[in-house]
């Protein structure tokens, strides 16, 4: 009789810390139970991005083509044809971002970038527009400036 109570006891004993591994994870009390609701908030939380979110380069191109567009007297086809050089040059100049140029080097590929850009422009507009696209161009350079122009006027 004693030896069917020791393998009772024993077998108690033995399907209770199975149950409690089961339960709590390997590393005893409350591991198993943290892990799981370590798991369960991470997945309900978003992680936060190190970089900013990305604008997409048509509103970019559709923010300077609505001004653009009034300032300089654009009809639709130059919209569109202006759009597709702004498009490009801008998807260029994040890649010439993501290059690694000496600073010396990234100026000068961004000035000619820009005067390529410019040039293409150019090609759409007219003689007025191009002196109105000129004088657009150095208020976005120089906002402060161009206004204070413009409310002498």
């Amino acid at each position: 009789m004693k030896t069917s109570n020791l393998i009772v006891a024993f077998s108690f004993v033995l399907f209770s810390i199975n149950s409690l591994h089961a339960q709590f994870g390997n590393n005893g009390f409350g591991n198993g139970m943290n892990r799981q609701n370590n798991g369960m908030n991470q997945m309900s939380q978003p992680t936060p991005d190190d970089k900013p979110e990305e604008v997409p380069v048509e509103k970019t191109v559709g923010i300077i083509m609505e001004r653009m567009k009034t300032e300089v007297n654009l009809d639709e086809l130059q919209v569109i044809a202006i759009s597709i050089v702004l498009k490009e040059s801008i998807i260029e100049q994040g890649k010439l971002l993501k290059q690694k140029f000496s600073q010396e080097d990234q100026i000068k590929n961004f000035e000619a970038l820009s005067e390529t850009t410019d040039r293409k422009i150019g090609e759409f507009l007219n003689k007025d527009q191009k002196e109105k696209y000129i004088l657009f161009k150095e208020e976005i350079k120089n906002p402060k400036k161009s206004n204070s122009k413009r409310k002498k006027k």
